[in-house]
């Protein structure tokens, strides 16, 4: 009988669920404290620093009486709608980017997945690398537009003042504070990924050479026989789609958070 796959949380974040449900890593059930997991993470100086940002607000002081810096003051509020219809257009972009080649006008660069075969003599230590750099050169393009998405929804935050203006600033000191330690995270996936088609490689390259023993075939691994090949590259584009989501689920907060406390327009 077959065990089902572990789930993971419906609340964990997708590239979590992915690698959960495609049994890459074991769903843990976390019985810490958020707070304690943070405290594990900090070093002294980012634990200051995020200490400062918490008691804004909380000292008897209203964080709407701090003055926004010239550049805030200059930059014009956008309506909750028309910022939530471009953070959609973004995330569509960046998707349509990683399935099928950047849409036009998008201003992103074309980044291609590798031709479906692989070049004789096939080397299972050398075979990943361009599938490998296809992962880097997304997470590239991913970091810079979800980073600059991020910024601008948290810039309309910071002119409303108030509430959304210490959540602002607590969301530029998380970003600062734990984006080495998300580079870190996220650049194991790719790590998981290779793991399994180096080993789905040599199984083949196995199956093939015994196949050709016992019968009058040339050696060598013909194309058409690379089938095997299809599963590994949409799982390299479904990771990269839930890191997408993963990646964004910070600006959708904010976003959440502009929308509750400002009327539509």
């Amino acid at each position: 009988m077959t065990r089902p796959l572990p789930r993971a949380h419906f609340n964990s974040s997708p590239l979590v669920r992915f690698l959960t449900e495609n049994a890459m890593m074991e769903a843990v059930q976390s019985t810490e404290d958020v707070g304690h997991k943070l405290g594990d993470w900090l070093n002294f100086r980012q634990a200051i620093a995020l200490q400062s940002v918490l008691q804004t607000g909380t000292n008897g002081q209203d964080p709407g009486t701090q003055p926004l810096p010239a550049h805030l003051q200059r930059a014009a509020p956008i309506s909750p709608i028309a910022l939530a219809n471009h953070v959609d257009k973004v995330r569509a972009q960046l998707a349509e980017s990683i399935t099928q080649g950047a849409p036009a006008g998008s201003g992103l660069a074309l980044i291609q997945m590798p031709a479906a075969e692989l070049d004789e003599p096939i080397d299972p230590k050398t075979a990943f690398a361009p599938y490998r750099r296809f992962h880097a050169a997304h997470q590239r393009q991913m970091e810079t537009s979800v980073r600059s998405l991020r910024a601008s929804v948290r810039l309309q935050l910071s002119k409303r003042r108030g509430r959304l203006q210490q959540l602002a600033t607590l969301d530029a000191a998380f970003e600062n504070i734990l984006s080495e330690r998300e580079a870190l995270l996220l650049g194991k996936v790719i790590k998981i990924l290779e793991k399994r088609f180096v080993q789905a490689l040599k199984l083949h390259l196995k199956q093939n050479n015994e196949a050709v023993l016992d019968s009058d075939s040339p050696p060598g691994v013909p194309q058409q026989a690379l089938s095997w090949l299809m599963p590994h590259r949409q799982a390299l584009r479904t990771a990269l789609l839930a890191e997408l989501d993963t990646r964004l689920q910070p600006t959708l907060g904010l976003l959440e958070a502009l929308t509750s406390e400002t009327p539509d327009t």
